[in-house]
């Protein structure tokens, strides 16, 4: 079955169209040994020359070949107009309509005249039966492409969510090596500054006092730097990009179009924010956005920087979702991620539902941060 519809779907849509205006017009052309004015079988022709053009109008498509049921039972070109309209429409009532004015388009006496209303209703239930086979075969295909297409969705989501589990297992890596490298080396560190301490004040020499001295000094400012490289090592979250360029500001506008959402940014921030505050900036957006994507599929979302006073920050909300979301095992981890890197810039971060059913995340970060 499978290497059937691979070979039905190679060949192309035009010789498709053009075979089946061939296969309508035999069909009418047989029928119409019957007695058939030169309109009747002008407006046939017109309906069997339709269907080339069904993809694209298959509605105007099928009104068009409405009058070739009038002049047989079970026509080609109405039940393939019927077919086409049905995969591409998700309006029930407009193909229930569609159905019933087929039937009766079968069913009625052609050309009018008296004729037994019993048998009329026998035609008009065959008519209805015979219209809705090709309707519900159109409907069974459109359901089974958005089958697909969901499928599609939920394994780029199951993707997206083992490349945050990689990313997160070397998250914790990062913060255990950066505890034991806080451990290990800082403990020699103090260890070199106790020393030189002790034979600054021991020592009589002036210029080994002043070695001493000197590397008390570097000893304690290797202290601190280290701490703030921990701090960082541990807050970063890491991930393959982390010896590359870290992220700013002006890198906002491709995360938008890359997000795979529909987002409007607005608001701009003055350029002398700090790097540490534009990456804290960046890092909220990214991983609101891809929340977004994740939990509210066919949400909007707004992106929005602004200035208070004396802090900064960004806004980040969404609508309501449109669809159902999938459901998918999430970390929690990344609004506490967030909050850490807030913490250590003396920021704050607010995230919860709105009234309207969407969600917002507000990062705050003071102007003096760095």
């Amino acid at each position: 079955m499978n290497s059937a519809r691979a070979v039905w779907q190679r060949i192309p849509a035009p010789v498709i169209d053009i075979a089946l205006v061939a296969v309508a017009a035999v069909d009418v052309r047989v029928v119409s040994m019957w007695e058939h004015t030169r309109l009747e079988l002008t407006l046939a022709a017109v309906g069997c020359a339709a269907l080339a053009f069904r993809r694209r109008f298959p509605l105007g498509v099928f009104l068009l070949t409405l009058p070739v049921a009038l002049m047989q039972d079970v026509a080609v070109a109405v039940l393939a107009a019927l077919f086409t309209l049905a995969e591409r429409s998700r309006d029930r009532r407009l193909l229930a309509m569609c159905v019933a004015m087929a039937a009766v388009a079968s069913s009625a006496p052609w050309p009018l005249a008296e004729t037994d209303r019993s048998m009329t209703l026998v035609f008009f239930v065959y008519g209805l039966a015979t219209a809705a086979a090709p309707v519900l075969f159109g409907q069974l295909l459109q359901a089974q492409r958005d089958l697909a297409k969901r499928l599609a969705e939920i394994e780029e989501a199951r993707e997206h969510e083992r490349t945050l589990h990689a990313q997160a297992v070397l998250a914790r890596e990062r913060a255990q090596l950066a505890r034991e490298m806080h451990d290990v080396v800082s403990h020699q560190v103090s260890l070199i500054a106790v020393r030189a301490g002790a034979l600054q004040v021991a020592t009589k020499d002036a210029d080994a006092k002043e070695a001493a001295r000197t590397i008390r000094s570097l000893s304690v400012t290797t202290l601190d730097e280290l701490r703030t490289m921990v701090t960082l090592l541990r807050a970063s979250g890491g991930d393959a990009t982390e010896l590359t360029p870290q992220p700013t500001l002006a890198d906002l506008g491709k995360l938008v179009e890359s997000s795979g959402t529909h987002v409007q940014l607005t608001g701009e921030l003055p350029p002398t924010v700090s790097t540490p505050t534009q990456r804290a900036l960046y890092r909220t957006v990214q991983e609101a956005l891809t929340n977004v994507r994740k939990h509210a599929p066919g949400a909007t979302a707004g992106v929005e920087l602004w200035q208070d006073g004396d802090g900064i920050g960004v806004t980040v909300t969404n609508t309501p979702p449109t669809r159902p979301s999938l459901s998918l095992p999430g970390s929690q981890q990344g609004l506490v991620g967030l909050r850490e890197r807030a913490d250590i810039l003396h920021g704050t971060l607010v995230a919860g539902p709105t009234t309207e059913g969407g969600y917002r995340v507000r990062l705050r970060i003071p102007l003096n941060a760095d």
